[in-house]
């Protein structure tokens, strides 16, 4: 699987703020609804909104709607992802021509 660069700054972005990686680690017991996500992070609905669409955006994690609640957990499948992207930004592989001569 090859990313874009594009998709790798998504999924980059979506951990480089603290908020975004306090909220993934909420979520990592589990399914969460928005207003203990609210209760724990101290944040406004806007800004969690804010933080959400981004994790979503990356799909690091998915939500889904329930009544008048969302209700948000980690992905497997982007997490995978990101592990992969990763990896593979972090692959050193030899390079046999050399640029100054």
């Amino acid at each position: 699987m090859e990313l874009t660069n594009k998709q790798i700054t998504v999924i980059f972005k979506a951990l480089c703020d603290e908020n975004r990686v306090q909220i993934f680690r909420l979520l990592q017991n589990g399914e969460r609804c928005a207003c203990k996500l609210l209760e724990a992070m101290q944040l406004t609905q806007p800004t969690l909104s804010h933080h959400m669409k981004i994790l979503c955006d990356s799909d690091l994690v998915v939500g889904r709607k329930e009544g008048k609640w969302m209700y948000y957990s980690i992905s497997a499948k982007g997490t995978e992802i990101a592990v992969h992207c990763l990896r593979e930004l972090t692959k050193v592989t030899e390079y046999s021509e050399s640029c100054c001569e």
